[in-house]
């Protein structure tokens, strides 16, 4: 099933502020909402506060997809990977975007703002959104993800 057209909800650090306003004007501009829920500054925050408020509601299914931008990435999917049925991958490429949806079913998108240019950030947000969960034998894996713990 495409649900590219399913609200996101968007968060970022300080900085990735501006690259997180310009995926915010592509997604409204492809008529989807958007519920941003910050930092809307280049003022210092901590990233953690804001991989948290995105990644509870995936979580708890307020929303089916979300998108975290911190300066490298790293720091906001290892916060958003600590919740309950949130598969976040950072992706850094529009194949790892791909694969990231086809094979992983994957509901947040993370990004870098300090690695990823504003033109490269928005083709990997388009494949991300347009592409499908194959489901099939990667279904069976996703189920496996429910007896992990943690």
């Amino acid at each position: 099933m495409n649900d590219s057209n399913t609200p996101i909800i968007i968060g970022c650090d300080h900085a990735a502020y501006p690259l997180k306003e310009k995926v915010k004007d592509y997604l409204i501009g492809k008529g989807i909402d958007v519920e941003d829920v910050g930092t809307n500054s280049e003022k210092s925050v901590d990233y953690p506060d804001f991989g948290k408020k995105v990644a509870s509601m995936v979580s708890n299914g307020n929303f089916k997809r979300g998108i975290l931008i911190c300066g490298t990435g790293i720091g906001m999917s290892m916060v958003a990977n600590k919740f309950s049925h949130v598969r976040a991958a950072l992706c850094t490429e529009p194949f790892s975007a791909e694969m990231s949806r086809r094979h992983n079913d994957s509901n947040i998108l993370v990004m870098g703002g300090r690695m990823t240019g504003e033109t490269l950030a928005l083709e990997i947000v388009r494949v991300w959104l347009e592409t499908p969960f194959d489901g099939g034998r990667h279904q069976a894996r996703l189920k496996k993800f429910d007896t992990i713990d943690s």
